[in-house]
């Protein structure tokens, strides 16, 4: 199956888990129903973190899923061991069952978390009454327990999902509360996430922890990271991973033409301050309608290695100098521009900006209130000047 493919079936089933029942079997119908059940058991994997149980390394666990759709049931198995396994079928002698209607499975893992939580899931114990079976797999429990939490929504701390998946977002830096700040409010929603940006060099096996903590944190949502090298091991559901290099111009507007528009983007990429600048200059434009941009580790617009400059502090080549300029077009409606010059792009569409330790998050939207008043004077008055003013019944409130 081809990635596009792939990104195409589990967007169809995010999208279809907020409407009604007639879209989602429908969406079912599309995708498949031994598919459907493929990918909420991977969610269902994913977000159990069951390496973190002690006891199936050495004695495993088979979990059936028993999934009823238009009067059949899909088949598909759990298998946690040294590691988490899942894949379509039946077993022999399985630990426990899940038995649930797959429709509302898939509302209840791919669905908006405040919405019902699957009110037919119905676990089977096969163990029970068999006290030596028993004795040897009481890690069952655990298991089960795990993979029925990532059906009712619970949302999780971003450090620590942070320091699970190996990010250095918290910890080395401090930027997870900043980022719970601006990103919590739009975690629930179907998203696609750029991160400029993967981590461990020229392993192709290393780095991709950020990738891993967005992919929690953002439920719903498709991930997309970016890297010079070739990160293609890295690539997992919801997880897609792209090779290039982030200082050709070509390349980056290849991003936002090819995989834009985007709700969100994080620039984690080289830190060099010319390389940041050209990255928000090609992907800012990409970004949707109430949508966020951050960049990270400003700091190198101090250091000289990167091309930034602790004399020079507003310097346009340096990432802080370039960023601390857009601020004036915040209020480019107010501003007197030179003779023959218009708004930027940018100046149309920045309509917030937020400045924290080495990090900063923009916002896009539209940037159009408008001026103040022609009345309101853009000459500072006296408090003579202002008294011999007639500003009309209702205007000579506080004039401060």
């Amino acid at each position: 199956m081809t990635i596009q493919r792939a990104h195409d079936d589990i967007l169809k089933l995010i999208l279809a888990a907020e409407g009604g029942t007639e879209q989602i079997d429908a969406a079912i119908r599309a995708v498949g129903a031994e598919r459907t059940a493929a990918i909420l058991a991977d969610e269902l994997v994913n977000r159990a973190d069951l390496h973190e149980i002690p006891g199936p390394g050495t004695a495993g666990v088979d979990i059936q899923l028993a999934l009823a759709f238009e009067g059949g049931t899909v088949h598909h198995v759990v298998r946690v061991g040294k590691s988490a396994e899942h894949e379509a079928g039946r077993v022999d002698a399985p630990h426990a069952t899940l038995e649930s209607d797959l429709a509302e499975l898939l509302r209840s893992v791919l669905g908006p978390w405040r919405g019902v939580e699957a009110q037919t899931l119905r676990i089977v114990w096969h163990d029970l009454e068999n006290v030596e079976r028993l004795g040897g797999t009481m890690h069952v429990f655990p298991v089960v327990r795990r993979l029925v939490r990532g059906t009712t929504g619970r949302h999780e701390d971003l450090g620590e999902l942070s320091l699970r998946n190996g990010s250095d977002k918290w910890g080395l830096h401090f930027y997870t509360p900043h980022y719970d700040r601006h990103f919590g409010p739009l975690r629930d929603r179907p998203l696609k996430i750029l991160e400029l940006g993967i981590g461990g060099y020229g392993n192709p096996a290393s780095g991709g922890g950020s990738l891993r903590m967005w992919k929690r944190y953002f439920p719903r949502s498709v991930v997309y990271g970016v890297d010079v090298f070739d990160k293609a091991p890295l690539r997992e559901q919801r997880i897609h991973t792209v090779e290039g290099d982030l200082s050709s111009a070509e390349f980056l507007e290849s991003l936002g033409r090819d995989l834009g528009p985007f709700d969100i983007v994080i620039d984690d990429a080289s830190h060099g301050n010319a390389d940041l600048i050209a990255a928000f200059k090609a992907l800012f434009p990409y970004v949707r309608p109430g949508g966020l941009y951050a960049a990270e580790d400003l700091q190198t617009s101090y250091w000289p290695g990167y091309g930034g400059s602790s004399k020079e502090l507003n310097s346009p080549a340096t990432s802080m100098g370039f960023l601390k300029a857009l601020l004036d077009g915040l209020n480019h409606e107010e501003r007197e521009l030179p003779e023959g010059t218009t708004a930027s792009e940018t100046d149309l569409t920045l309509t917030g900006a937020h400045f924290y330790p080495s990090l900063a998050i923009f916002e896009k939207g539209v940037n159009a209130e408008g001026a103040s008043a022609s009345w309101i004077p853009r000459q500072q008055m006296s408090y003579e000047e202002m008294s011999a003013v007639d500003w009309g019944e209702g205007l000579t409130a506080d004039k401060d």
